[in-house]
C-alpha cells in the first residue's frame, strides 16, 4: 500500500465498526511502510492486510479485510498468505476477530487470551485523588520511555513509539518513582469518542491513577474505550470498579508460540491494529 491506500484501508476500518484514531495511519505507516498490502481486483482496491515488522523477530497481523461484496470467493486468502509469507522466521501475533479464530487456527496460530473492549463515558470529573508524580510523557526523554516500553513488546518498537506518543490532539502521561518511570498510558481521538492505549503501569494502584488521569480528559458525555487482557485480573477489575461496559472481543493469537510478556503490567493494550 501506499500511504493513501492506507487511508482507504482505515475507512473500511471503520465501516466494520473498529473505531480506528484520527492520527492513527501516520503511526502505523511510519512502523513500517512495506507491511501494508492490497488486493485490487482489476483496477479496484478490494482488501488489506497489515503485517508490520518489528526488529528482526516478530511481526503482527491486522487489517485484515475484503469488501464485503467480495467475500467468500478467495481473494481474502491469496491476501492472507502473501501476507505471512513476509514474516516467515518470525513470531506472528494478531487480535482475531470472533467468527475468523477458525480460520486463524487453521493457520497454525494459537489461542494466548482474550483481549475485551470497555466502554465508558466521560463524566467531566477530575481525578478523585491527584498524583504529583503524574508528569507529560514529553517532559521526559523519549528515550525513558522506550526502555519502559521494551519489556511490553516482543521486539523493537521505538520508530512506532517516537511518532504515537506525540499524536496531535493525543495526551500520554506516566509516573514517576524518584526518577524512575513505573508506568504510562495515552488518550488519543477517535473517530467516535477516544481510546486509551497503551496503559502499563507497574501496579494497579498506579494503572489507576493514570486511568483516572485520562478519563479526566474526556469531554463530558462523550465515549472512551479501554482493551483490556483478560489474562489480567486486576484490569477486569479496575474497568468493573469504573462500570465500564463491556462490548467487543478479540483473540490474541501468536505463531508459532506466544512471546513471553508481562500481562500483570498490561492494563490497556496499544492497539489491536498493530499489537
Amino acid at each position: 500500500m501506499t500511504r493513501e491506500d492506507l487511508a482507504v484501508a482505515i475507512d473500511w476500518a471503520a465501516a466494520e465498526g473498529w473505531n480506528p484514531g484520527l492520527h492513527d495511519a501516520a503511526c502505523f505507516y511510519a512502523a513500517d511502510p512495506s507491511g501494508f498490502l492490497m488486493g485490487w481486483l482489476n483496477d479496484q482496491p478490494i482488501a488489506a492486510i497489515s503485517v508490520v515488522k518489528y526488529g528482526p523477530s516478530f511481526g503482527f497481523l491486522g487489517f485484515y479485510i475484503v469488501r464485503p461484496e467480495f467475500r467468500g470467493q478467495g481473494y481474502g486468502w491469496q491476501l492472507w498468505q502473501t501476507g505471512l509469507q513476509t514474516l516467515v522466521g518470525r513470531i506472528v501475533g494478531l487480535d482475531g476477530v470472533v467468527d475468523q479464530q477458525s480460520n486463524y487456527f487453521k493457520s497454525g496460530f494459537q489461542l494466548a487470551y482474550r483481549n475485551i473492549r470497555y466502554e465508558g463515558v466521560g463524566d467531566g470529573q477530575p481525578p478523585s485523588s491527584s498524583v504529583d508524580a503524574i508528569v507529560p510523557l514529553s517532559s521526559l526523554p523519549i528515550e525513558q520511555v522506550i526502555e519502559y516500553d521494551r519489556p511490553f513488546f516482543p521486539d523493537d518498537r521505538a520508530t512506532f513509539l517516537r511518532c504515537w506518543l506525540t499524536q496531535p490532539d493525543s495526551v500520554a502521561v506516566g509516573i514517576l518513582a524518584s526518577t524512575s518511570l513505573v508506568g504510562y498510558g495515552m488518550l488519543r481521538p477517535c473517530r467516535q469518542g477516544f481510546k486509551i492505549g497503551p496503559l502499563f503501569a507497574d501496579t494497579l494502584a498506579i494503572a489507576d491513577a493514570l486511568f483516572q488521569h485520562l478519563k479526566a480528559q474526556v469531554p463530558e458525555g462523550q465515549s472512551f474505550y479501554l482493551d483490556v487482557p483478560e489474562v489480567n485480573a486486576a484490569a477486569v477489575g479496575l474497568a468493573q470498579t469504573y462500570a465500564l461496559t463491556s462490548m467487543f472481543e478479540t483473540a490474541r493469537m501468536y505463531l508459532p508460540t506466544a512471546p513471553a510478556l508481562p500481562t500483570a503490567r498490561i492494563f490497556g493494550v496499544t492497539t489491536f491494529e498493530l499489537g
